[in-house]
């Protein structure tokens, strides 16, 4: 494959990770952490993918002012312009339009890939291709594009696509649902042609800048004035000034709902989101009794179905236990149900109560 010099990426790496506590920390967050166990962080992977498609000086990330220095360590090649720090968390709307007014600045023939730097991707000979085919269309339609997952199974905490040609690899979406209920997610499923929402987009920086000032003129207008300040001192005093005033609002609010110019490319890799510890027990090689384990050295005895994490090398005995998630980190050990691991930043935001921010 060759890298093509108006493609462009943006990685967003700014989330704290809540659901993956207590590994994933506000001061060092899962998308900089070797959750795999394959010896690369969830961003370094991110990036690795990317080569052959994305020049690496067309790589940015956004993350915020304390964990620059996190991106720096693990990405060394990266120039300083190339790390787009939020002075505060505005969500997914107002990065992305930031990030595109940057790049659009810079290359205004860009076509420009937004992904998230903790996604499991696998089959990555079909999602180089997938992100080909993706850049390719969006480089010369007016288009704005999102990678659909085929589902299997109805889950609650994904947005559902609802697609006008299921069999089509790239087909024109109907409507966009956010995490529906166990009843209308199972419906979706036997319907066949809804699509779970991967988050990861692609579009020409000039579709996306006219579908912003379409349907957030307010905001488009906020980061237009800083034409002048892109890439210069002056930009980090520029954001800091505006960028409070933005929506605290998503991509997929503020545009994908809206605009009419919507595709969905259909993924053949496979993919997860890695929102909870059971979501990595999904993706992980499994033993036979299905328990997944990271760093650790399992000896189990009537224990099946658990994740079991640990900080460092170490074994790890377990009998009797069967669906839990067993995460041994500094200063705490989790040992709670699979099933029930969505809670886990509830548990993170009571743990922080009671014992400081240090912990959590």
């Amino acid at each position: 494959m060759k890298e093509n010099n108006h493609y462009y990426a943006l990685i967003m790496a700014g989330g704290v990770g809540s659901r993956f506590w207590p590994t994933s920390r506000a001061s060092f967050p899962k998308q900089f952490q070797d959750l795999t166990g394959i010896g690369r962080t969830l961003l370094q992977q991110t990036i690795d993918r990317l080569e052959g498609i994305v020049p690496k000086e067309n790589v940015y990330i956004l993350t915020n002012e304390g964990y620059k220095s996190l991106v720096e360590q693990q990405l060394p090649g990266l120039s300083s312009d190339q790390i787009i720090c939020e002075p505060v968390m505005r969500n997914t709307a107002p990065c992305i339009l930031y990030a595109a007014q940057k790049i659009h600045h810079k290359d205004p023939a860009a076509t420009m890939l937004v992904l998230p730097s903790d996604h499991f991707i696998d089959h990555l000979d079909a999602y180089q291709v997938d992100v080909q085919l993706a850049l390719k269309r969006a480089a010369s339609e007016q288009e704005l594009l999102t990678f659909g997952i085929p589902p299997n199974s109805p889950h609650t905490g994904y947005g559902y696509l609802e697609v006008q040609d299921k069999s089509a690899q790239i087909t024109a979406i109907s409507q966009f649902t956010e995490k529906p209920t166990l009843e209308k997610a199972e419906t979706f499923l036997s319907a066949g042609n809804y699509f779970w929402n991967s988050g990861m987009f692609v579009w020409s920086c000039a579709s996306i800048l006219n579908a912003f000032a379409k349907h957030q003129p307010d905001m488009h207008a906020l980061f237009e004035e800083g034409k002048a300040y892109f890439d210069t001192p002056q930009e980090q005093v520029f954001l800091a000034k505006q960028y409070p005033k933005a929506d605290n609002i998503s991509i997929d609010y503020a545009i994908l709902e809206r605009a009419s110019n919507i595709v969905m490319i259909k993924a053949s890799f496979l993919w997860n989101d890695l929102g909870t510890w059971s979501s990595l027990h999904e993706q992980l090689a499994q033993t036979n009794e299905d328990n997944v384990t990271v760093k650790a050295h399992l000896i189990s005895d009537q224990a099946s179905g658990n994740m079991i994490y640990s900080s460092k090398e170490k074994v790890v005995v377990v009998k009797g236990l069967k669906d839990f998630v067993v995460v041994e980190e500094e200063g705490v050990l989790l040992i709670y149900p699979k099933g029930e691991d969505q809670s886990v930043k509830d548990l993170r935001a009571q743990a922080k109560n009671q014992f400081g921010d240090e912990i959590a």
